[in-house]
């Protein structure tokens, strides 16, 4: 069969998925929750009768890229860092379009994904949370690894971080990233559970600036001041350092950005602090 030259734009929140669950029940000999079923944009996941989780990621031949995608597996090898407990996959080749399936098989989280990726309320989150939070982060960008990060599904180099950046702000100052660490790469409030601490959805780590994962984190606090201050106070020696705030310029850019929506409560607090950490750098 010829396949099509590129793959369709799939929403899987919509998209029609109970032929593709019904292969990993078949593959994984399990049988899936429907009514636990989570559904996102790329990613659909449900509870099994083995008492486990199934993620299942559609992804197009040209988002895979050369270090592949198997970044849940991968990740299962870092030490210090709460997460599931990975137990296998199984990946395969859509018949129809240059698309690739995966699924991974985990542990069941240790609790509740804090909320959506960008909240609109503060979530309530004991000292002990915020400390397991710090420590795996800090324990993630310890490692050694070969990855490189792939936000969005884009691989993030210098010259991702540059054009980012000069997209939106001034030229007056330099972008050149001095150190690179691990990097979850999609640190958000939906890929954390509490009130025991954990991090899961690891397709996306790798190499990435220091400052990737508290810089994403403190974007998707912005419409709740008290939680982005949090956020950055735990945070605060990635935030004082000059990566760190590139990292910032780059996620604000996101936000500030010609597709922003002029309504979103981010704009203000975000432009607000681009203009402090610009101003920071060009002293140097």
């Amino acid at each position: 069969m010829t396949l099509s030259v590129s793959a369709r734009s799939v929403d899987l929140r919509v998209e029609p998925v109970d032929q593709v669950l019904d292969h990993v029940e078949r593959s994984l000999q399990t049988c899936l929750d429907r009514d636990t079923m989570v559904r996102k944009r790329r990613t659909v996941g449900a509870r099994t009768d083995r008492g486990t989780w199934v993620r299942v990621e559609r992804r197009a031949f040209c988002r895979i890229g050369v270090q592949g995608w198997n970044g849940t597996e991968c990740a299962a090898r870092l030490e210090g860092v709460a997460q599931p407990a990975w137990l296998g996959c199984l990946v395969w080749q859509d018949s129809d379009e240059p698309v690739m399936w995966r699924a991974d098989e985990t542990g069941l989280l240790p609790g509740e994904p804090v909320g959506t990726a960008v909240l609109s309320e503060a979530p309530i989150l004991l000292d002990e949370w915020w400390q397991a939070l710090n420590d795996s982060l800090d324990a993630l960008a310890a490692q050694e690894t070969r990855r490189v990060a792939t936000p969005d599904t884009v691989t993030i180099t210098q010259a991702l971080v540059t054009e980012s950046i000069r997209s939106v702000f001034s030229d007056s100052f330099d972008t050149t990233v001095s150190r690179w660490v691990p990097a979850h790469a999609d640190l958000n409030w939906a890929n954390m559970t509490a009130p025991t601490f954990s991090i899961f959805d690891w397709e996306d780590w790798g190499i990435a600036p220091r400052g990737l994962d508290s810089a994403s984190l403190w974007a998707s606090s912005l419409a709740v001041p008290a939680l982005a201050d949090r956020v950055w106070q735990e945070r605060r020696s990635d935030f004082e350092s000059r990566d760190g705030k590139l990292m910032t310029l780059f996620v604000c850019s996101k936000i500030l950005g010609p597709d922003a929506h002029p309504e979103d409560p981010r704009l203000k607090p975000a432009r607000r602090m681009a203009e402090q950490v610009i101003e920071e750098l060009q002293k140097g």
